[in-house]
């Protein structure tokens, strides 16, 4: 991600990413939504005003204080590079980037995405349930009203329907891109460093089967409750 001297952000990718691109992530790509503006925007946002923005906040899994701190890092004639990132030890990138003049921003991810959407679904549920026992004893001009509520409540938990769907694709193609690269890296290993990379491999298809099964689970009540 690269800022010009006026302060207009351009996003700089290979033009033919393949299976590397695939595996960039879905953290990745949110953190580059958040940074794409500007920070009082991000502040904006989880107040409750750009659902988008709340959105990537979720899915990078970091808090507003590392947004705020790459933000202002990222001054005009900067560039900075965004990545998803394994380490087993932190020393060298830390010595490379020091070295070409860089600064290394880093922070755990948390899976927040999953949890909200989750607090989402059994919000929307909780919601409808209400309303339509508001409904039972209402008519008129008030039934109306309540009918147009419920319709709204349930194109929200549609929506989340939809969103988990492609949550669940977009997991498969990251995990995929990540263990097709980490095999191309494997056949070139002998003895410790294979077996390391094998021991990578195993996480990384554990951390996709766990987070999948979580929005599928997800995705299963929503459909129940647009059923019901």
């Amino acid at each position: 991600m690269a800022k010009d001297s006026k302060g207009y952000i351009s996003i700089k990718e290979a033009a033919d990413p393949g299976f590397a691109g695939a595996g960039t992530g879905l953290a990745v790509g949110a953190l580059i939504g958040l940074l794409g503006g500007p920070v009082g925007m991000v502040v904006g946002a989880l107040a409750g005003t750009v659902a988008g923005a709340i959105r990537d906040y979720w899915v990078a899994g970091v808090g507003l204080d590392f947004v705020e701190q790459t933000g202002k890092l990222l001054q005009p004639g900067k560039v900075a590079l965004i990545a998803d990132v394994e380490e087993e030890w932190v020393i060298p990138v830390d010595a490379s980037m020091e070295a070409a003049g860089g600064v290394v921003v880093r922070r755990a991810r948390a899976d927040i995405a999953e949890v909200q959407f989750q607090r989402d679904v059994n919000a929307l549920k909780a919601e409808i349930k209400e309303l339509e026992a508001e409904f039972k004893h209402a008519n008129g001009a008030a039934g109306q009203k309540l009918q147009i509520q419920i319709a709204a409540a349930k194109a929200a938990l549609d929506g989340n329907l939809k969103r988990a769907q492609q949550w669940v694709a977009e997991l498969k193609l990251e995990a995929e891109g990540k263990i097709h690269l980490l095999q191309e890296q494997q056949k070139k290993l002998q003895g410790d460093a294979r077996t390391k990379l094998e021991s990578r491999l195993t996480r990384v298809r554990s951390a996709y089967d766990k987070r999948s099964a979580k929005l599928k689970l997800a995705w299963e009540l929503t459909k129940e409750a647009l059923a019901a």
